[in-house]
């Protein structure tokens, strides 16, 4: 049976559900599916074009690691992404009030095409795809653009376990 996880724009009320890919990402399944539910301030993506993501502390002893990595995510994409510390911005770290942390995890999914990791500071920025949105990608997908043109300003991204 596969595990399924709820994601949700709090404020919009909006949901979408996405199948974990244990059998591509099981390391990043595994970390992901026992810290649930995850959350927090909803941002949009301001290179990598069609993503809303947001910031947690690290949830998992260990890091995972690379698997199943992407810098081309395609529309339903749900990437994790851990960003030591010194990689962040510093005005990066204060805007999102992470500055005291060693590092953060992002939680990102992708809702439209045409999407490239590439940090002009870093250069490529590869995430694990670990789940995909198998219901609900086109309501997400408008609510995710609205984040874009109008703000995310009291915005929370969740991530829960799907009831069965």
């Amino acid at each position: 049976m596969p595990k399924l996880m709820t994601i949700t724009l709090e404020r919009r009320g909006v949901s979408c559900v996405a199948e974990l890919l244990e059998k591509d990402a099981p390391r990043t399944c595994e970390a992901v599916w026992r810290a649930l539910p995850l959350g927090g301030e909803a941002y949009h993506a301001k290179y990598a074009r069609n993503e809303v993501y947001t910031m947690v502390e690290r949830f998992s002893e260990e890091e995972v690691g690379q698997e199943n990595p992407t810098v081309t995510p395609i529309p339903g994409d749900v990437v994790y992404f851990s960003f030591p510390g010194g990689m962040l911005d510093r005005k990066f770290k204060e805007e999102k009030n992470i500055h005291a942390l060693p590092g953060v995890i992002d939680l990102a999914i992708f809702y439209g095409r045409n999407n490239l990791l590439l940090n002009g500071d870093v250069g490529w920025v590869p995430g694990n795809v670990y789940a995909t949105i198998v219901d609900g990608l086109d309501r997400m997908a408008e609510a995710c653009n609205d984040v874009w043109r109008s703000g995310g300003i009291g915005e929370r991204l969740v991530y829960s376990r799907a009831e069965s």
